[in-house]
């Protein structure tokens, strides 16, 4: 969306958004790597404990996949809206903490999902999390479309709102997953396999752009 050269040169010279990248990378890798401290195996095991023991770690390393391939999503589309950004403001500020701190947070909510996938109440804090960083995310896109581009029939304008639909779409359909997960928390789960064609859709829609 905006030149990456031109990015760099933009954050030497605004330390505030620069600490912010910093700051957000580091959150995200700690996120990440936190990820993974559940998936584990005790040592000196007999074979029968041993393939036990290796059958019952699998849900947690569904987890971890599903949530590493969502936070590594959310690390780039963060990147994404922070390096487009001309300047820090207080609000885009509060909102990008805001993001980080669920950020942070969900590894709790991945090791609930591991152990207790059948539980409503896991499911639906899992999707809770989601939505509302998908939902930051999208805000923050709209509250700086107009700062970082100012003409809204321009081709990274375009693209910029196509990137706000995906998110709003992403926040709908985890939103909607919470319901879902106490009348059936499996078939909630499942149903956020709908965000695959629904970012395809977005993202390709429209494909003609305004003329600029």
């Amino acid at each position: 969306m905006t030149d990456p050269v031109a990015a760099t040169h933009l954050h030497e010279s605004e330390p505030g958004v620069s600490r912010l990248i910093v700051l957000s990378d580091g959150i995200y890798a700690i996120a990440m790597t936190l990820l993974v401290i559940n998936v584990a195996i005790p040592a000196h095991l007999d074979d029968t404990a041993f393939h036990k023991a290796l059958r019952d770690a699998l849900p947690n390393l569904g987890a971890f996949a599903l949530s590493f391939t969502l936070i590594a999503g959310f690390w780039r589309d963060h990147r994404r809206i922070l390096t487009a950004l001309p300047t820090e403001t207080a609000i885009v500020t509060r909102l990008i903490l805001i993001g980080l701190g669920l950020v942070a947070l969900l590894p709790f909510p991945t090791t609930l999902l591991a152990e207790y996938a059948s539980q409503p109440e896991t499911v639906a804090l899992y999707a809770g999390a989601m939505a509302t960083i998908h939902a930051v995310h999208a805000t923050l896109l709209l509250l700086t479309q107009h700062q970082v581009h100012p003409s809204p029939a321009s081709s990274a304008a375009v693209a910029r709102r196509r990137f706000t639909a995906q998110l709003g779409s992403s926040v709908l359909i985890f939103g909607l997953s919470i319901p879902l997960a106490f009348v059936n928390a499996e078939a909630a789960m499942w149903f956020w396999l709908t965000l695959i064609p629904a970012h395809v859709v977005l993202r390709n829609y429209p494909r003609r752009l305004p003329p600029q």
